[in-house]
């Protein structure tokens, strides 16, 4: 078919570091890629993408690895970067002067593994904030506002078992007052916390880790949330409808025969995504709701109903895990990914307009 969408790399460029996350700079051509060296500091560097090349316009190496980066706290004025170490520390950077942060917090005991942000770029209502996820099984919510203490703490009790916690998203940001985050943990849990009302509002067990969750809009009335686990599998939940006893309907599909570390929703259309493999694969998804989003069960109670989910188009990059990707906010089909092979490529996928 020559209407399907086809995934092009663009760029591909080698670097001397491992490379855990990659993010566009908002209202730019510039991203920045964050990683360890092989001496166990942390590499931050910022490229531009211009005249089919990239071009590393800065550099800087701090003293613990960089393992996750998110500008979603950010104003589009400052742009700056919230970034997660591996010595559990929470840092602010000006990316104009990246020599010390604007803000910096001991977060966690362990490294932090995963890290959001809402409430800036113009997405999301109500105040900026950084959600972390932590090896030592507790998220934690941060005001950057606030000096050194979370907004809120969500972790096990000291008699529950501490689950390393692989994902953090935010989500149900349509108003000042509603807010929520998922987290996923590496026993199979995904957690939904109700910032309003500080409560547990769902849970539900995937049985294998899982590597990432996103919903498909941060500052919308919840409605689909993807989740990727180990074991080749990823799920999609309808979270508009929640059921007493069955909590949300979801759909479960086998995808890249590998771990599926990822997945991003489109910006400009959410029932797009891409999900990243650990065989070095990119899948390109598209959701169809069903004729029904609601139905009743035997007493009356309404229940969702899952749609389904159609492959556009797959790419082969790598022999290695895919582990970092983000869509640019600003250009249809204009991606970053890196990988555990040291690369870098900047990828255009064609067509996506017409879906």
């Amino acid at each position: 078919m020559v209407d399907k969408p086809q995934i092009i790399a663009h760029v591909e460029k080698s670097l001397n570091f491992t490379l855990f996350d990659c993010k566009w700079i908002p209202c730019s051509a510039k991203f920045v890629v964050l990683g360890n060296h092989a001496r166990g500091t942390g590499a931050l560097q910022i490229y531009e993408v211009s005249k089919g090349e990239v071009k590393l316009l800065k550099e800087r190496e701090k003293t613990k690895a960089f393992k996750c980066g998110t500008f979603g706290a950010a104003s589009l004025q400052q742009r700056n970067l919230a970034t997660g170490d591996f010595d559990g520390k929470l840092s602010v950077w000006d990316l104009e002067n990246v020599d010390t942060p604007v803000y910096h917090a001991p977060a966690h005991k362990e490294i932090i593994n995963c890290i959001d942000g809402v409430g800036g770029l113009g997405i999301g209502e109500g105040a900026p904030e950084i959600v972390t996820g932590s090896r030592d099984g507790s998220v934690k919510v941060w005001d950057p506002r606030q000096k050194d203490l979370p907004v809120a703490t969500m972790e096990p009790s000291e008699s529950e078992a501490r689950r390393d916690c692989w994902t953090v998203a935010f989500g149900n940001a349509y108003s000042p007052t509603e807010r929520c985050v998922c987290a996923g943990y590496d026993n199979g849990d995904i957690k939904l916390f109700d910032l309003r009302n500080m409560a547990l509002r769902w849970e539900t067990n995937v049985k294998n880790g899982v590597c990432s969750v996103e919903f498909d809009r941060k500052d919308i009335d919840m409605n689909k949330m993807v989740a990727t686990t180990l074991e080749s599998k990823f799920h999609v939940f309808d979270m508009r409808t929640q059921h007493p006893t069955k909590g949300f309907a979801s759909l479960s599909e086998k995808a890249h025969k590998s771990t599926v570390w990822l997945a991003r929703h489109l910006p400009q259309n959410r029932d797009v995504f891409m999900t990243c493999g650990g065989s070095g694969t990119l899948n390109l998804w598209q959701y169809s709701y069903p004729d029904k989003r609601v139905q009743a069960d035997d007493k009356g109670v309404d229940m969702g109903v899952a749609g389904t989910v159609s492959l556009l188009q797959n790419v082969t990059l790598s022999t290695q895990p895919i582990a970092g990707f983000d869509w640019s906010p600003d250009k249809v089909g204009l991606c970053v990914c890196t990988a555990f092979d040291q690369c870098l490529r900047v990828l255009i996928v064609t067509k996506l307009n017409r879906l």
